[in-house]
């Protein structure tokens, strides 16, 4: 038994299915964080494990004033095989609408990042600004430093400042420059990220040469840094938790041993403090942390920070490999392998309890496909793959994982954010404002967005755009703004199919309540259903430091909402403070409905020989001696490409189907 066994023992309860990591894990760390628990008298770590391949996990702690340590730590690494042929890194790329030292990245969390990339693990990295933590997902940031991303140089090392650079090639050969001053070329760069300053160069802590140096950077802090092996063959990410009762944090010498500890050669400190955050994906595609930031602990939420760096892996090799979704709007592709005989049957539904199943296909074979059809567009769907060897009788399962239909017509643009709304300030009888039929003549308007008021300035908040309508009306008796004003205005809408997407794009301080066609549609940062909203209700939180100069994105279902035709849209807009001096609001709303085009089903050939391709999932191949049938379903079936054909057999026709 390894020294954290003591102490994250064994539980026997039912626990959700992360992929790669023991339940004890899970159980342990929560005994360690809400209860004394006696620690080793020295630094212990457990065993390296496996979460996906080429990614293991190494959890440690010790006592205070233990060997190299002063501080009570837990510390959380990441081992990467950068051999590994299906390893690949990502630092966070740069925005479509680059501009190098202001709009480099879109800020979002570490968890955030790991979902949206369909990553399978990640960790903070360079330093950014603007330094507020809680921004909306997608504020653009600046990153400090030289970070690269698939190729293209998202920040350049354009100062002397923050110059511990760890630099790969397309390959994921590893170079550490431990200060990138003058900056070195970035000619074949392929992924680099940069911290402040090494702490382990050549095998050798060198983090006490920073005791004596002025700055919070240098005291006890939650870490992270970023560290590789001599022979440059495995990447370590590492996390320490830090200002909370289980973890105190690290001096930067702490941070260099517990490298040396984990096998790194070389490494540098990354951002860290209550940015400090390791993430990975559970088996449903969802985003869980393995340590616990300070900030979350300090709270509730993670931050946002504007540089990642995530790793791409496949899951660990089982009795079910390779097991992969290809959804479309309405069906989903699903594959798998065994190395042996066995049968096919996939059990899914719209929960994690499943509850569905396809019939089984009792012909053995070791590649598995099943089409699953009926399904709504733009909907989360769980499933598991069974398999029943052949040879012994012994049933296998995969764990549930994940899919999304999500596949649709561009979306059409009905609001635009400068469009124009009639508005009322105040108290709002009751809910009959949000109907079609409320006649707003007497409202004020209509004002073209992005409208505002502030009783202090004849402007809005710098960064608000467009700038659109201002709002005279204010609260006479306090001297602010109401609390709630009222926002009115309609569009059309053409033919409607179920599986139909809203999305909206806002500049929203603070919080809002959105209703269509006389029904409530979404709440941001308002009290959550089902309590009741009304003209003194003050929003949760706030957006931007208090001011509305980013963007609010959300998805909601247009279905049950929507009509074809003309549509209302009404939106209560909330002040986080009753004090507040200032309301903004513009809100922008496109329509994307599943698509309905036909797939392409393509014939080439090559040295190999001739295939049949098609990119998309959902369908079956069937083929067919003539153009007119009878159509019958190929043996597999067989549901994704290439599909080889033999081109000296009889003539056959093939198509795709549903």
């Amino acid at each position: 038994m390894s020294p954290l066994e003591l102490w994250f023992p064994s539980f026997s309860t039912r626990l959700p299915a992360w992929r790669g990591i023991r339940s004890r894990f899970f159980l342990g760390l929560a005994l360690l964080l809400g209860m004394a628990v006696p620690l080793a008298a020295a630094p212990s770590v457990s065993p390296w494990e496996p979460l996906f391949k080429g990614i293991d996990l190494m959890r440690g702690t010790n006592s205070s004033a233990a060997g190299d340590f002063q501080n009570r730590m837990v510390m959380y690494c990441l081992r990467v095989d950068l051999q590994d042929p299906d390893i690949r890194l990502l630092p966070t790329p740069r925005l479509t609408n680059f501009s190098q030292g202001s709009r480099e990245t879109a800020g979002m969390t570490v968890s955030r990042f790991v979902e949206n990339h369909g990553l399978q693990v990640a960790v903070n990295a360079n330093f950014f600004d603007p330094q507020e933590y809680y921004l909306a997902e997608g504020t653009p940031m600046y990153v400090s430093g030289l970070q690269v991303s698939e190729g293209k140089v998202v920040s350049p090392q354009n100062t002397a400042e923050r110059t511990a650079s760890v630099l790969f090639d397309v390959a994921n050969r590893a170079t550490v420059v431990h200060t990138n001053w003058p900056a070195v070329p970035t000619i074949g760069v392929y992924s680099a990220v940069t911290g402040d300053y090494p702490v382990v160069v050549k095998g050798v802590n060198i983090g006490r040469q920073y005791l004596n140096r002025p700055g919070f950077i240098h005291d006890t802090n939650p870490r992270t840094a970023i560290g590789v092996s001599l022979d440059r063959r495995f990447l370590y990410l590492l996390c320490i938790d830090g200002r909370q009762s289980h973890s105190t944090g690290a001096y930067d010498f702490e941070t260099g041993a517990w490298m040396l500890l984990v096998g790194a050669y070389d490494a540098v400190n990354m951002d860290g403090g209550g940015s400090a955050t390791m993430a990975m994906e559970s088996s449903t595609g969802e985003s869980v942390r393995i340590n616990l930031p300070s900030a979350v602990a300090d709270s509730g939420k993670e931050r946002t920070v504007g540089s990642h760096f995530g790793v791409f892996a496949k899951p660990l090799p089982g009795y079910i490999d390779d097991l992969t979704a290809i959804p479309d709007d309405v069906a989903a592709s699903i594959t798998w392998t065994t190395p042996e005989l066995a049968t096919t049957r996939l059990e899914f539904g719209p929960t994690v309890d499943l509850g569905q199943s396809t019939d089984l296909v009792a012909s053995p074979t070791t590649r598995h496909a099943v089409l699953l059809r009926s399904l709504v567009a733009a909907t989360d769907y769980f499933y598991r793959a069974v398999s029943v060897s052949a040879v012994d009788g012994s049933t296998h399962a995969s764990s549930v994982r994940r899919l999304r239909t999500v596949s649709y017509s561009l979306p059409l643009e009905v609001i635009p954010i400068n469009g124009a709304w009639r508005h009322a300030a105040g108290a709002v009888d009751g809910k009959a404002w949000i109907s079609p039929v409320y006649d707003d003549a007497a409202w004020d308007g209509p004002g073209n967005g992005v409208l505002w008021v502030h009783t202090s300035r004849t402007s809005p908040a710098a960064g608000v755009e467009p700038v659109g309508s201002r709002i005279t009306s204010y609260n006479l008796a306090t001297g602010y703004p109401y609390i709630t004003y009222y926002f009115r205005t309609r569009f059309q809408a053409g033919t409607i199919s179920p599986g139909t997407r809203l999305r909206f794009v806002g500049r929203i301080d603070d919080g809002a309540v959105l209703y269509l066609n006389g029904t409530e549609l979404h709440r941001l940062r308002m009290p959550v259903a089902p309590e009741s909203i009304t003209s003194s209700t003050l929003a949760s939180w706030y957006p931007c430091s208090g001011d509305a100069t980013c963007d609010d994105v959300f998805e909601v279902s247009g279905d049950g909402f929507l009509t074809s035709g003309e549509n209302l849209l009404a939106v209560e807009v909330h002040n986080y403070n009753a004090r507040s001096a200032d309301m903004t609001f513009g809100l922008s709303l496109a329509i994307a409905q599943p698509r309905v085009e036909r797939p392409e089903l393509t014939l080439s050939t090559d040295a190999s020989g001739t295939s049949l391709s098609w990119s998309r999932g959902g369908f079956l191949l069937q083929e067919s001696g003539s153009p007119d049938g009878p159509w019958m379903d190929l043996a597999g079936p067989v549901v994704i490409g290439p599909y080889a054909i033999d081109v000296q057999a009889p003539e056959r026709f093939y198509r795709l189907s549903r």
